[in-house]
């Protein structure tokens, strides 16, 4: 199917024009993903890193993790389904720090549900935003 006709796709991670419409990949977190642009915000590179592991796109995933704690090489499992992001909520610990806390729903290949609670932290380096690392919460 040649690009110019595929459907437009609603972002993976969940985030909504102010009427509550889904935005489409393209003008969300495709735009990070895809064009290279710098995300604005912690939240925003979060939102867009859980779209790249809905999407199978771990070049992404090590572009936007801090060197200090980057993987040289990361496998994704193509037998996990993601089922949904929700961002509990994003703190800015100032200039160059910020957290978010988020939970991310996945069904394991055995069909189990799984929900990841972490609590990111981001670093703003050269204007861009890095995931350093998290702590899982119950």
């Amino acid at each position: 199917m040649a690009a110019a006709s595929m459907k437009p796709m609603d972002c993976p991670c969940g985030r909504t024009d102010s009427g509550g419409r889904a935005l489409q990949l393209a003008d969300c977190c495709g735009r990070w993903i895809d064009a290279g642009t710098a995300a604005p915000d912690a939240e925003s590179l979060m939102r867009s890193r859980y779209t790249a592991f809905v999407l199978g796109r771990p070049e992404y995933l090590i572009a936007t993790w801090h060197p200090s704690h980057r993987q040289a090489d990361l496998q994704l499992d193509p037998g996990i389904k993601w089922l949904g992001l929700e961002v509990r909520w994003q703190k800015q610990q100032d200039a160059t720090h910020a957290e978010v806390e988020f939970v991310a729903r996945q069904r394991d290949r055995s069909g189990r549900a799984v929900r990841l609670n972490e609590l990111s932290r981001f670093v703003l380096e050269d204007g861009r935003w890095f995931y350093v690392d998290g702590d899982a919460l119950r």
